[in-house]
């Protein structure tokens, strides 16, 4: 688990240094709010087109292998960003680096159910994502300092893409060594430890395959599995139209705030969101309910977005404290969210169902940035874009309470039947 939270913070530093590099990218090019906006969210379109089929690869051949692959082509386009001079490589940059990274997060998420109880896995999941605040952390004072470099000429946001892709690089080169595929794979583990584990998870599949067995092509078309892509959609749209913006809207509350100081003042949301995440998972599982903390954490983002456009004018501090709960609302659901869809699927089913769910909510990731920035172009303002997110988020947390096959009595089933 810390190995996999290690590549994800390296996964999405790669993925939304953008955000903190266009502090000055943006000027020394020349990029408009919409050109960025197309930018940053074109990753998404790339992403989109690699996920389901990078994901069903990953359940052939193995994370292990897969998982490098990944690491390594997106380390080596990432830094490629540092040599972008215009729109269009910009926007071939950022579209080549989702090809790369596509299947990733949701071959990590597939990859937990195989090794997890499903009562484990919004914890699992939420640990796994925890290193995303963690990133955001660790991001945000790293790529505001060293936009203030200038070596050899280049200016500060190059040396950020070129410095920041090489973990990728290097963890890329030591995952074949170092991941195990799966439990009965597990030698790090005592043989009665791995008997155990697999004999568990073997009954758990077992027992959701005797109430329904879905082939991949029955979990495309699933009733739920289309909500939760549409919900995936819409909260994405909100997701990531906060994270690549953030050091954006926070630098325009005040013309007095460095890059330095922008980079300090959105460590506060992440840290109250790195917790977030850890207790909402922790007590999704102990109470083995899903939706409705999934539903609390959108409904808390839209408030908190709401509320930094409604008072904006009040103080830097209340504008800081609502972007700190929406970010804290965002994360929160990421844990009993993706716990969802393994609790009625398994296999590869599973495998195609998260890609399709995670590859369709990621064209949010392109939505959610673009209209941000082409809203702020139009008006001259960001409460129209910070509107449109929260629009969003409502509608998925009412898509939440459409779902049939999510909730304590559905999951608890599984577990019963196990018992018996």
């Amino acid at each position: 688990m810390p190995f996999l939270g290690l590549l994800y913070i390296v996964s999405f530093l790669d993925r939304v240094n953008v955000g903190l590099a266009a502090l000055s990218m943006n000027k020394e090019l020349g990029f408009s709010n919409a050109v960025y906006g197309l930018g940053a969210g074109i990753f998404f379109i790339g992403y989109f087109i690699m996920e389901i089929p990078g994901n069903l690869i990953m359940a052939k051949v193995g994370a292990r292998l897969w998982i490098a692959r990944i690491l390594l082509t997106w380390g080596i386009i990432s830094g490629l960003t540092a040599l972008v001079a215009t729109p269009i490589q910009f926007y071939l940059v950022r579209f080549l680096l989702g090809v790369a990274e596509a299947s990733f997060f949701p071959g990590i998420i597939y990859y937990l159910s195989t090794w997890c109880r499903s009562e484990d896995q919004a914890k699992a999941v939420a640990f796994f994502m925890m290193s995303l605040p963690v990133c955001n952390n660790v991001a945000a004072p790293l790529s505001t300092y060293l936009l203030g470099i200038d070596w050899m000429g280049w200016s500060g946001w190059r040396w950020l893409f070129i410095l920041e892709a090489l973990p990728a690089v290097l963890l890329g080169l030591i995952t074949p060594f170092y991941l195990t595929n799966k439990p009965s794979e597990a030698t790090w583990l005592k043989e009665e430890e791995r008997n155990w584990l697999v004999n568990t998870l073997n009954k758990e599949q077992e027992a959701i395959r005797r109430r329904r067995k879905y082939s991949v092509l029955q979990a495309f078309a699933d009733r739920d599995i289309l909500i939760l892509s549409a919900i995936y959609f819409l909260w994405v749209c909100g997701f990531y139209g906060i994270t690549l913006f953030l050091p954006i809207l926070v630098k325009s509350l005040s013309v007095s705030i460095s890059n330095q100081k922008v980079g300090l003042l959105i460590m506060v949301p992440y840290i109250f969101g790195f917790l977030a995440m850890y207790f909402v998972g922790r007590h999704s599982d102990k109470t083995g309910e899903r939706r409705w903390h999934t539903f609390l954490g959108m409904i808390m983002t839209a408030v908190g977005l709401g509320g930094s456009v409604l008072f904006s004018n009040i103080s830097i501090f209340i504008s800081m404290f609502f972007f700190t709960v929406a970010v804290m609302g965002v994360y929160s659901s990421f844990g009993p969210f993706w716990a969802i869809p393994s609790s009625f699927l398994t296999s590869s089913a599973a495998a195609g169902a998260i890609a399709m769910i995670n590859s369709i909510g990621n064209l949010g990731g392109f939505v959610g940035p673009y209209a941000m920035g082409c809203i702020r172009d139009a008006t001259g303002s960001f409460e129209g874009g910070i509107v449109f997110l929260v629009v969003c988020l409502l509608l998925a947390a009412l898509f939440l309470v459409l779902l049939k096959k999510v909730g304590k009595s559905y999951e608890c089933a599984v577990i019963k039947v196990e018992v018996k």
